[in-house]
């Protein structure tokens, strides 16, 4: 990753964190002054998103580190790490604003505010540029923490959508006395909520596959066993493992090679197997090659 590639990324890291505290003061206090909690609820949302902003910015700071004595494959599972944060952030703030709007709905309902419903929208419009700001960082610099980071945005718009909706509903309610739409906005907390966990648990998954070290996909697999048996010297592959590492990707290979080959004829088909590798997958960070002996009549 290039000097520049890496200062998009904290600006994009720095502008979420920013904005997330921003959003989290103004949904709050309107909220409360309003009574709105579909807003409060979304302020809460945006609380959660402000504490997983701090564990992005220190995952990608911890992930760049270089490898070391006590981590020789490098810091790469710190992002994996704040993406499992964020997860777990994300469900406890879904679980708090379902318990909260189930509350409110069998209160009477407050009347809607104008002011409520501008936050809402601001917030809606703020958080959908911060997500396509922040997905365009993160897939060109292949962050998976701030992808999970625009992933949570997303969550936001949605929420704020929820949020806008269920406010003016109450408001229309309150204007042409419909008693029944006063209950607009607890119940789009509801709606917010369950798109809170739904993200939430997908990231959680995603992370927790990537910690276990889960191998890559299938076609992936496939593309690295059609590569390596396009070298002629490779007669059979024994074992190809290949896994997630953060942001890099990990190669185990057991070839066989004909028993008569030399050390240095070894080496130097092992030598062009990782570099032809590396070169067709950039995300490939090591391939270790471990050689088997192979003779004629053994079969492929």
């Amino acid at each position: 990753m290039t000097t520049a590639q890496k200062k998009h990324g904290w600006l994009a890291a720095w502008i979420s964190l920013i904005s997330n505290f921003i959003l989290t003061v103004v949904k709050v206090v309107v909220g409360s002054l309003f009574s709105s909690t579909a807003l409060i609820a979304d302020g809460v949302h945006n609380g959660g998103d402000f504490i997983a902003s701090i564990a992005t910015i220190s995952s990608m700071k911890l992930a760049n580190q270089p490898a070391d004595k006590e981590h020789p494959y490098g810091h790469g599972k710190a992002e994996d790490i704040a993406t499992g944060i964020v997860s777990l952030i994300l469900a406890f703030a879904g679980i708090y604003l379902i318990y909260e709007s189930m509350v409110a709905l069998f209160h009477p309902a407050s009347e809607a505010s104008l002011w409520a419903l501008s936050a809402a929208l601001i917030s809606l419009l703020w958080k959908l540029g911060l997500y396509l700001y922040t997905i365009r960082v993160g897939k060109r610099l292949d962050s998976k923490s701030l992808i999970a980071t625009a992933y949570d945005h997303l969550a936001d718009v949605w929420a704020s959508l929820a949020a806008v909706i269920g406010i003016g509903f109450a408001k229309v309610g309150d204007v042409f006395d419909l008693s029944y739409a006063v209950y607009g906005d607890p119940i789009a907390g509801i709606i917010v909520s369950l798109l809170i966990l739904k993200v939430a648990y997908e990231m959680g998954i995603q992370s927790i596959n990537v910690l276990m070290e889960s191998s890559v996909s299938e076609e992936k697999q496939k593309f690295y066993q059609d590569l390596i048996l396009s070298f002629p010297e490779v007669k059979r592959i024994d074992l190809l493992r290949a896994r997630e590492h953060g942001n890099y990707i990990l190669i185990d290979i057991r070839i066989g090679v004909r028993g008569d080959m030399t050390i240095q004829e070894g080496h130097d088909i092992t030598r062009k197997i990782r570099d032809a590798i590396k070169k067709e997958d950039p995300k490939v960070e090591e391939v270790l090659i471990h050689l088997n002996p192979w003779y004629p009549g053994e079969g492929h």
